[in-house]
């Protein structure tokens, strides 16, 4: 299922971050969509360079992040994706931060191959009380007749923390019994920052026969570590200069990653 939907058996999935969509208070009027689209093509063409097995768009310059997807930036993404799939030779997938059922239309209305949400779980977090609609989710892909599209669940969601005092192997566990997660990501406390290596273990042994992810934090220094573990990594931050979340993609940065990699696998 990897090879087929990632390109690889151990694929690396790497983010294409959009600046901020409009809607959001950081959008840029003036400068407009062409200037999230130059940016965007200039990403994946760095990425794309450097080997990544996938890529996956997400709306990361949209703070303060919501709940529920807003009709203006949800319609600029979708947009923006349909002009920039014509630029991808890798396999693509979509993430609406934090919305599970507009991730899943995005990812129908788009074509892509898989999505990436907080689905399950009760949260507080930055953006209030979180209760994703993980059954809504479900049932729209199954009603968009995109059943093949796979599902990515974050079961430890960034800057928020669980109502629920289950291990987190429980909950990974759960997530796949209860709710069909497809594959099980596994994140740190932010975008950026390292996954806990002992969660990541806890989870990989509670669900064999299911892929884990890391999710966050991965770089060129802990990669061994973690593809001892994991079955394929997102990455974002580590990519972008100076290794800065908001920066624009380091095409040299993705190149050293990518080799070593390969060395690896």
């Amino acid at each position: 299922m990897l090879k087929e939907t990632f390109g690889s058996k151990k694929p690396i999935v790497a983010m294409a971050h959009f600046p901020p969509l409009p809607g959001a208070p950081g959008h840029n009027i003036k400068k407009g969509m062409n200037h999230i689209l130059d940016w965007a093509a200039a990403d994946i063409e760095k990425l794309q360079a450097g080997g990544v097995d996938a890529i996956m768009f997400g709306n990361e310059g949209d703070r303060p992040y919501v709940l529920h997807a807003n009709p203006e930036s949800l319609a600029a993404m979708a947009a923006a994706i349909g002009q920039l799939k014509a630029l991808l030779k890798v396999p693509f997938g979509v993430n609406y931060l934090w919305d599970p059922v507009a991730t899943v239309a995005l990812g129908a209305a788009t074509g892509a191959s898989f999505c990436r949400e907080i689905f399950t779980g009760v949260y507080a977090s930055d953006m209030g009380l979180w209760t994703p609609k993980c059954a809504e989710a479900l049932r729209l892909r199954h009603n968009l007749g995109c059943d093949d599209m796979k599902l990515m669940f974050n079961i430890n969601a960034e800057f928020a923390a669980p109502l629920d005092n289950r291990p987190i192997a429980k909950r990974a566990s759960s997530a796949i019994f209860s709710s069909l997660a497809d594959i099980i990501c596994v994140s740190g406390p932010m975008t950026g920052e390292a996954v806990d290596a002992t969660d990541l273990r806890c989870v990989k042994d509670a669900v064999k026969n299911v892929p884990v992810f890391a999710n966050t934090g991965v770089n060129i220094d802990n990669l061994r570590d973690i593809l001892r573990i994991a079955d394929g990594c997102v990455i974002g931050t580590h990519f972008k200069k100076g290794g800065n979340t908001w920066n624009a993609v380091d095409g040299a940065r993705v190149k050293r990653f990518m080799d070593a990699v390969r060395r690896l696998r």
